[in-house]
C-alpha cells in the first residue's frame, strides 16, 4: 500500500489518499500566523490503521516548516499533540498549551 498525504490548499485540507484514493482529510484555517485545525476524518472502513495519526503527524510537520502556530479545535489533533507532546507542544499557541495538557479530550 502506498499512502500519501498532501495539503490541498484550494479545500484548505490534508489528504490522505491510499494507493491514490482519498482516505480522509483533516480541515484547517489559516490566518495570522496561525493554523487552526478543526476537523479530522478518515473513512469509517480505512479506521483503525493509523491513518489518522499519520495525517496528523503531517500537518503538524507541515505547520513547524512554515513556523506557524498551531490551535487544535479538532479533539483527534489536540489528543495527537497530547499523547507527543515532546514534539509538537512547542508549535501550540502558548496562552492554550497548559489548558490542552489538562484536558483529556471531553472539553
Amino acid at each position: 500500500m502506498t499512502v500519501e498525504v498532501r495539503d490541498n490548499a484550494d479545500e484548505a485540507r490534508y489528504e490522505i489518499r491510499e494507493d491514490g484514493q482519498l482516505a480522509g482529510f483533516a480541515e484547517y484555517r489559516l490566518s495570522k500566523g496561525r493554523m487552526t485545525l478543526t476537523h479530522t476524518e478518515i473513512e469509517t472502513a480505512r479506521a483503525g490503521r493509523g491513518l489518522a495519526g499519520q495525517l496528523a503527524r503531517a500537518a503538524l510537520e507541515d505547520a513547524k516548516t512554515r513556523g506557524l502556530k498551531v490551535v487544535p479545535r479538532c479533539a483527534f489533533m489536540a489528543g495527537f499533540v497530547r499523547r507527543h507532546a515532546d514534539e509538537y507542544l512547542p508549535l501550540i499557541v502558548p496562552s492554550l498549551r497548559k489548558r490542552l495538557m489538562e484536558t483529556d479530550g471531553r472539553e
